[in-house]
């Protein structure tokens, strides 16, 4: 998540998983790859930035019970805050990026249960949760705990 003066860059994803709701940027890890990595590829990509600091602010296991595990929707997503980058986002093929203040994020065009790990996360807290989805995608439960470290 990109961040400056009280505002996050959210990007709505066009394609694929999670297509039409809003989101960070982001992606799977390669092999070979690091998280911190990963996610500086994955910025490049998806929103033509580089990320030039990272800090580790989630990390989540969100579970879809009810969907085949072929389907890998079952993930862990760690989330870095990045205050420094290179470059001026700008949309891709996957994501269009748009700047929000941190006070009127759209979680209503998220996926739910992002307000429960972002607030505390925008408050300068680092979360580690869980949530558990039915079907694809009604939050079915959830328990996120701020930690003091990831």
């Amino acid at each position: 998540m990109l961040i400056k003066d009280n505002q996050v860059l959210l990007a709505m994803k066009k394609r694929g998983f999670g297509k039409g709701k809003w989101n960070g940027v982001g992606g799977k890890l390669k092999e070979g790859e690091t998280l911190q990595q990963a996610a500086i590829r994955e910025a490049k990509e998806e929103i033509g930035v580089t990320p030039l600091s990272l800090r580790k602010v989630a990390v989540l296991d969100f579970y879809f019970p009810e969907i085949p595990a072929d389907k890998d929707w079952n993930q862990q997503v760690v989330v870095f805050e990045v205050d420094k980058w290179k470059g001026e986002p700008v949309e891709s093929e996957e994501m269009a990026p748009k700047w929000f203040d941190i006070n009127e994020v759209p979680f209503d065009d998220m996926w739910p249960g992002n307000n429960y790990w972002m607030t505390p996360v925008f408050a300068g807290k680092k979360v580690r949760g869980e949530l558990f989805f039915a079907g694809e995608g009604e939050l079915k439960s959830h328990k996120v705990q701020e930690v003091d470290r990831l």
